[in-house]
């Protein structure tokens, strides 16, 4: 059982983080683009068009506060199925946000990582994608993860056939085949220590995972908030990693001399 928590838009921001207590990995799925641009009395394609802005203005805050890595859920294998339109426009934002963004990027010492499935985007999105990714490679600060025509299902499959092509080759045994040896075979292998987010956070109300990263996040703290992406603040963001600050993470255990815990 995961523990969760609901930030209503109204809840006063609070900002004594103990910023020794942060989660080193947060994952945000970015939802409500559409819902706040009904709102609004815009197109939907508006409200992709703010929540590209808003993952400027947290990107830039969870660098600031120092989390070591953030993965935005930004499209699904599952989203090719929204109107033909919407989906034209989403494949454009990567070239329109790495344009005007690198240069910060570069200026807060910020890594771009993609997962996914790439190799299935349109050409011009593949290009951004890797020229974003190969103008911010010798950074060491944080690590910007998009999740970009990504499925956990789909990546575990993935994972599992390359294994099965280990075991057929005879460079493994089927009893080699452990943990550690999927999450080698993951997309989220490439950021070692920091593969399994710490917290996770969905905006605009909704209490699922969407296939979202269901190996990683076994053990991570979910935090729901009210406000759809495009109204989300950096306060906000603080109030979500201030709540996971008054979680007792456990992974399943108990923790020592605690008579409250049952």
């Amino acid at each position: 059982m995961f523990f969760k928590k609901r930030i209503k838009k109204e809840t006063p921001v609070t900002t004594n983080l103990d910023r020794t207590q942060l989660p080193k990995h947060v994952a945000i799925i970015m939802d409500g683009n559409g819902r706040w641009a009904k709102q609004q009395g815009l197109p939907r394609v508006a409200g992709h068009q703010r929540g590209m802005e808003v993952v400027k203005d947290i990107t830039k805050a969870a660098s600031d506060l120092g989390i070591k890595a953030l993965t935005l859920y930004a499209f699904s294998t599952e989203n090719w199925k929204r109107p033909s339109n919407e989906v034209s426009f989403l494949m454009k934002l990567p070239g329109r946000f790495f344009d005007t963004f690198v240069p910060e990027l570069n200026a807060n010492n910020v890594k771009v990582q993609v997962m996914g499935y790439i190799d299935q985007l349109p050409a011009d999105t593949q290009r951004a994608v890797n020229d974003a990714i190969a103008q911010t490679a010798q950074n060491t600060g944080m690590i910007l993860n998009f999740a970009l025509n990504y499925g956990g299902r789909a990546e575990i499959i993935t994972g599992v056939q390359a294994l099965a092509n280990q075991v057929a080759q005879g460079d493994l045994a089927p009893e080699q085949i452990d943990e550690a040896a999927l999450a080698k075979q993951l997309m989220t292998a490439p950021l070692g220590e920091l593969a399994d987010p710490d917290l996770l956070i969905r905006t605009s109300g909704e209490e699922r995972l969407s296939n979202f990263m269901l190996w990683q996040l076994a053990y991570a703290e979910f935090v729901f908030i009210d406000a759809h992406w495009p109204a989300v603040t950096p306060e906000i963001f603080e109030q979500a990693l201030l709540t996971y600050q008054g979680r007792h993470r456990r992974f399943g255990g108990l923790k020592e001399n605690n008579s409250d815990v049952k």
